[in-house]
């Protein structure tokens, strides 16, 4: 919470800087809705906030007709993202229905369903117009972003005042803005229950794949069999790689990677060191590593300690797993958030071994989209194989405490609203957390 405090009084001091959008969207007092928001670590809440109207020309209003919770969403869960505020609507990740569009929206109108980008492109700057939409000049306020990193990102739905304020996708009607960079109409031959991934997911699996160089033949491996890592498996077997070697330590993930996938995992539960239990399996060295796991994952009492006292924000632990466990001039490739500093960091071995160390970056994954939409509806990729559960969204909150222990199996949920379809066939029925067993 100190973290907050400080990102919050740093960005009070230096200001907003500027964007072609307002986050402070105008709401209709006279209709009420459901949303989950941030109150604290730990702490989110269903709460009834005013439906939010068009602010912006390019603006749309979205009735939500699904939502989920992500592995990103637990670092907020946890206060572990700066500049979060109490209040903060939640959620990136969501599909729905056009309620209504500005005056400016050309490529949808009211009634067209469409699933939403977790970033916001204007579709205007440099970064837009090479398809970096993460990267829009334009869509982000955070001082504390641009100082702390150099430069800022673009905006992202529902991840706090660091990713500049937007109300996020878990709620009954989202504003999103620059409607026609951010939106993708769907097919009706498509449920929401697999067009709702291409929201986040599923192009951030085929992103970290496409920029670690993955080849056909080679022996890549994931560390973190969370919902990215399991997709990124599933598109591995895509570009028809020869061998997967994933690290993971949760019985459901490693049974799903084996019996999909052909994965062989290592829990590092029972397998400690887990650079010899790689060298044992592949002697000379991975040829890429994708990570997937996330800077909250500490091993060391050493790394605990700091991230507690606040020397770090990030551990090294994983990344340098990864350094020691490819070959010579071998790659490592990072998918999973990391968010500020670490010590310990085996920058040595970067240099003489000749790793090719990638930050993939935010996924732009409007640049993504025709193709991911394309295999999806083709067969050949199929996100609903990790889709595990499907709850009332009025049980956000027990979902989020679920979804943060691993417990039950839980691993991709899908969250049903009031203006949600009947079930797609051959997807999770409908349940309540309390009847988890």
């Amino acid at each position: 919470m100190a973290l907050n405090a400080a990102s919050n009084l740093a960005q009070d001091v230096m200001g907003d800087r500027p964007t072609t959008v307002t986050n402070d969207p105008i709401a209709d007092s006279s209709r009420k809705m459901k949303a989950c928001a941030w109150y604290g670590k730990t702490d989110m809440r269903l709460i009834e906030v005013p439906v939010p109207r068009v602010t912006h020309p390019k603006d749309a209003i979205i009735r939500v007709t699904g939502s989920t919770v992500c592995g990103s969403d637990l670092h907020l869960y946890h206060g572990d993202i700066m500049q979060l505020k109490k209040g903060d609507i939640t959620g990136h990740e969501y599909i729905g229905v056009i309620d209504e569009v500005g005056p400016e929206v050309t490529k949808f109108k009211k009634g067209d369903r469409v699933v939403a980008s977790f970033n916001l492109g204007c579709g205007e700057c440099r970064y837009c117009k090479e398809k970096l939409f993460t990267m829009c000049d334009n869509s982000n306020n955070s001082s504390v972003m641009e100082t702390l990193y150099g430069n800022k990102l673009g905006g992202v739905l529902g991840y706090g005042h660091f990713g500049g304020g937007f109300a996020g996708g878990q709620a009954e009607y989202v504003r999103q803005v620059y409607a026609d960079t951010n939106l993708l109409k769907v097919p009706e031959s498509v449920p929401d229950e697999k067009a709702l991934y291409l929201s986040d997911i599923v192009c951030t699996a085929y992103h970290s794949v496409h920029e670690s160089g993955a080849k056909e033949g080679e022996t890549i491996g994931v560390w973190g069999l969370g919902p990215i890592g399991l997709l990124v498996a599933q598109w591995l077997r895509v570009k028809k790689v020869a061998r997967i070697i994933a690290i993971d330590n949760v019985p459901e993930r490693i049974e799903i990677a084996t019996k999909k996938w052909g994965v062989e995992c290592i829990n590092f539960d029972t397998d400690k060191d887990v650079v010899a239990a790689v060298k044992k399996l592949v002697p000379g060295g991975l040829d890429r590593t994708i990570d997937c796991a996330a800077f909250r994952y500490t091993k060391s009492m050493l790394h605990s300690v700091q991230r507690a006292v606040g020397l770090e924000t990030d551990t090294s632990e994983i990344v340098n797993e990864q350094i020691r466990s490819v070959r010579k001039f071998g790659t490592v490739a990072l998918i999973a958030d990391y968010a500020g500093t670490c010590n310990g960091f085996l920058i040595g071995a970067v240099m003489e071994m000749g790793i090719r160390l990638i930050g993939c970056g935010q996924a732009p994954v409007q640049r993504y989209w025709d193709y991911c939409l394309e295999e999806i509806s083709s067969g050949r990729f199929d996100p609903t194989l990790i889709l595990t559960h499907r709850f009332p969204f009025e049980e956000i909150v027990q979902v989020y405490e679920k979804f943060d222990k691993k417990e039950h199996g839980i691993m991709k949920t899908f969250l049903q609203t009031k203006f949600s379809a009947p079930q797609a066939p051959g997807t999770p029925a409908l349940m309540s957390v309390k009847d988890l067993k």
